[in-house]
């Protein structure tokens, strides 16, 4: 491999991305024009955003009391909100024969958006509450469960609003406020008439300090926007530019072309390889940088945003480095394996998927930068980005070095694809496909082959995926160990076990090739107890540095615990948790999958799918990265 070829292929990639108007405006163009587009947009908008009133009917006014009053001139009393202009943000109706039946009824036809009831007797119960307190002979309440209707004998008002209503909600937002501040004005008399003073409700005040500086506040902020359009954009500048070099060039009939000039194929996968990852750091950047001007520019007319962090361009810009690597070779991969252009648009949704969870993790509350979640890719790439973003270099560096090690064996790893898929003529080259469904049925019975296809084996292991994702739902929540044996027995038998047999007797010719049940050689047996000896210990050992990675919820484990000491006998434990599994998975996942996978001519590449369909298949990420790791061995 030399670096002249490479150079000549990455200059020639680049003048016909150069040529191509649509990958000019979406890498130049329409960053520019986007943010500052969007913050017009919402400056627009703002303008036309108003809070509208809402109808609330009040029933029973006249058995309000007269002081405080909280009903005036038709209206709730001004005193009573926050801001005096608000007032006019409840129109009040009034109807003193409002049934609750009857409010419920016109709340949900939209009538009104909320209904105030106030019961018959209210004012009067209030006052008799008041001179019952006045003379001494209400009794402190020891019970905290007692309400303070039950406690005082005065009648709760009540408030019929609708949570399917937006504007309903709204109104019961509003509504409530006010007979909060009424109610705390109606004791704050009580206690007037007692001569207690008011600073007994409140002996103290709670005084915040925020520590938080301007700046720190601001980094806060752009440290979860920023990482994001970031990774977001990488992947989008890498996608289009790929198809174009790959499924484009086979359209065009200019792959078999470079295909047979003196450059190797390692060689033209590095030239394409760095064409996408030019296009990619250049959209990224170039958002990133639309976006900080923008944001700049709107901060200075709200005060609550500040501009990005000084610093924000040097991190992103570092970090921008591997993550396109690593999405432009999976790009080109896919793009290689793509007949069109059209076909190679549609793989862009599975990436995308895959991809934004990774993503959209460490915006979640509570997810922070640790050991175990540095190991994630993707997420560790985010995390770390945004501590560094926010200052914590001290708190970032001892993740530092595990962040770049996955994120460089994710990249490796991306572009190993990239060049097998640029190797294989059988991808390169491959024809054009019609699904016709009656011609694919005759194919299955007439053409069946010893053991199943590579699509077969994928198939096999997504479908078991997707039912037991469902049968995790129709299931109840065991309560005894009776309920765990009959949801794993029915659950390994059903969603396993039947779905491999199946495509074993219609997909193939010879299910014992295809389940590989052949006869062990005499060695494999004391083989197998040496292994399970030796290989105890090792994922006792492990299996604790998961959980100190990825801790289990304690209650969860004490639950299982509990479940599996009811089990009547270890015979039948071991039936339940050990030998139905182990004979349900492995003709399954070591059976029809691994059959199906050996065909693309990788044993190890097989293995390695085929453990991660396996532990994929587990419930708890803990159990599937040791399901994951057994599997391999």
């Amino acid at each position: 491999m030399t670096w002249r070829n490479i150079r000549l292929i990455l200059s020639r990639e680049i003048r016909d991305q150069l040529r191509d108007r649509r990958t000019l405006f979406m890498i130049f163009v329409l960053p520019v024009l986007m943010y500052p587009l969007l913050g017009m947009s919402m400056f627009q908008v703002i303008q036309f955003m108003k809070e509208e009133a809402t109808r609330v009917l009040v029933s029973g006014v006249e058995a309000l009391p007269e002081s405080p009053k909280l009903i005036e001139n038709d209206k709730f009393a001004s005193q009573w909100f926050g801001e005096v202009d608000k007032a006019d943000l409840l129109h009040v109706i009034v109807d003193n024969q409002m049934t609750v039946d009857k409010a419920k009824e016109m709340v949900g036809q939209g009538t009104f958006e909320a209904v105030v009831i106030v019961p018959n007797d209210f004012a009067d119960r209030l006052g008799a509450f008041r001179k019952r307190l006045k003379q001494g002979q209400v009794p402190a309440s020891g019970d905290k469960k007692d309400t303070a209707d039950a406690a005082s004998g005065v009648p709760s008002p009540e408030i019929i609003y609708s949570t399917a209503k937006e504007k309903s909600q709204l109104a019961y937002l509003r509504v409530s406020r006010v007979l909060q501040n009424w109610n705390e004005e109606i004791v704050r008399e009580n206690l007037a008439q007692r001569d207690v003073p008011v600073s007994a409700m409140r002996p103290f005040a709670v005084t915040e300090h925020d520590v938080a500086e301007t700046s720190q506040r601001n980094a806060a902020v752009w440290s979860k926007i920023l990482p994001f359009l970031l990774l977001i954009w990488a992947l989008t500048g890498a996608f289009y530019p790929a198809i174009d070099l790959c499924a484009g060039e086979k359209e065009r009939g200019t792959l078999e072309t470079l295909l047979s000039s003196p450059a190797q194929r390692g060689e033209i996968v590095w030239g394409k390889l760095l064409t996408i990852m030019v296009f990619s750091i250049a959209t990224a950047l170039l958002n990133i940088a639309s976006i900080g001007f923008t944001g700049a520019a709107v901060s200075s007319h709200i005060p609550e945003i500040g501009p990005p962090p000084v610093g924000a361009t040097l991190w992103l810009t570092v970090a921008l480095i591997p993550m396109s690597a690593m999405f432009s070779a999976l790009c080109l991969a896919l793009a290689a394996f793509a007949k069109s252009t059209k076909e190679g648009q549609y793989y862009l949704m599975p990436l995308v998927l895959i991809t934004l969870p990774l993503v959209v993790l460490p915006l979640a509350p509570g997810v922070e930068l640790n050991l175990g979640n540095s190991l994630i890719p993707v997420t560790g790439v985010m995390l770390l980005l945004r501590s560094m973003l926010e200052g914590e270099y001290v708190k970032a560096l001892p993740f530092v070095l595990p962040v770049i090690a996955v994120t460089t064996l994710c990249c490796h790893l991306a572009i190993r694809w990239a060049t097998e898929q640029f190797n294989s003529e059988s991808v390169l080259f491959r024809e054009s496909e019609r699904f016709d469904f009656g011609l694919w049925v005759r194919h299955m019975f007439r053409d069946r082959e010893e053991t199943p296809s590579l699509a077969a084996g994928v198939a096999c292991g997504m479908l078991i995926l997707v039912l037991r994702f469902f049968m995790s739902f129709a299931q109840p929540a065991p309560g005894d160990f009776n309920d765990v044996m009959r949801s794993a027995i029915a659950g390994l038998l059903a969603v396993v076990l039947t779905p491999a047999l199946l495509m074993t007797l219609f997909m193939t010719r010879s299910p014992v090739q295809t389940l590989l049940l052949r006869r062990p050689n005499w060695l494999t047996l004391p083989a197998v107890v040496v292994l399970a000896v030796a290989l105890h210990p090792l994922v006792i050992k492990a299996s604790h540095v998961v959980r100190a990675l990825y801790p289990i919820d304690p209650k969860l484990t004490e639950s299982l615990e509990k479940i599996i000491s009811q089990a009547p006998n270890l015979t039948l434990l071991i039936l339940v948790l050990a030998l139905t599994p182990a004979i349900c998975e492995e003709l399954a996942y070591r059976g029809f999958i691994l059959s199906g996978l050996r065909r693309q001519g990788n044993k190890w590449r097989a293995i390695l799918v085929t453990s991660i369909l396996f532990g994929a298949a587990h419930g708890f990420v803990q159990q599937s990265i040791m399901a994951t790791i057994t599997g391999t061995v």
